[in-house]
């Protein structure tokens, strides 16, 4: 097993993008995992262990505020920094009329999406530094027929991550967001039931494809 100088946390790394990321980039960082399926992370961690890296499983909800503080300050007291954040966490809302938005999904979209999202920058930036990187993706649905919790508040996260990299674009740390092609995974099987799946791209596949821009 090889121990990595680098550290990368990982939101959303139980299953889908996140989890190929991890995976992936534990050749190169010690992964935090973030997610709130245990047994998809212990999954994830036999795979990196298996392929010689490390990983620190953390099975926790982003909306929940006193965990994210814990979490981000056990970082700082372990590792000092971080120098790779990936934010692959969002909630996708069931697709309905926006005149039949149902109350509690949408309050979910807005606590996952937008305010956990938001709470996080202010808690994962001191840790990045000027030097670190953050990682978002977007997935512009906003306006979309349908999507009404989903498209608007993937949008106002999107937004975020946006004026953040206004901000730091001279001081870092460096943010960036990008555009994975259409995925075969859990959440866009929500959307769309019945899409032959095989014309879609293989998460693994596309981790691979992001992260020779993330790494480069």
């Amino acid at each position: 097993m090889t121990t990595h100088a680098k550290t990368a946390l990982i939101t959303g790394a139980s299953r889908g993008l996140g989890a190929a990321l991890a995976e992936q980039l534990a050749a190169t960082h010690h992964i935090i995992a973030v997610g709130r399926t245990t047994g998809a992370l212990e999954e994830l961690d036999d795979r990196i262990k298996a392929a010689g890296g490390e990983a620190t499983l953390a099975p926790m909800d982003i909306t929940v505020d006193p965990a994210m503080q814990q979490l981000c300050r056990s970082i700082f007291d372990r590792w000092g920094k971080l120098d790779l954040w990936v934010h692959a966490a969002v909630h996708a809302a069931p697709l309905t009329p926006a005149s039949h938005v149902n109350a509690k999904d949408f309050s979910k979209s807005t606590d996952i999406n937008i305010t956990a999202t938001s709470r996080l920058i202010t808690y994962v930036a001191p840790l990045l530094g000027a030097t670190g990187q953050a990682v978002f993706f977007d997935d512009p649905r906003h306006g979309a027929a349908f999507f009404g919790s989903y498209g608007a508040t993937k949008a106002a996260q999107t937004a975020l991550a946006q004026s953040w990299a206004a901000e730091t674009e001279k001081t870092g740390p460096k943010v960036r967001i990008l555009s994975p092609a259409p995925m075969a995974t859990a959440t866009r099987a929500r959307f769309y039931p019945g899409e032959d799946r095989s014309a879609l791209a293989d998460p693994k596949d596309e981790a691979t494809r992001l992260l020779a821009d993330i790494l480069a």
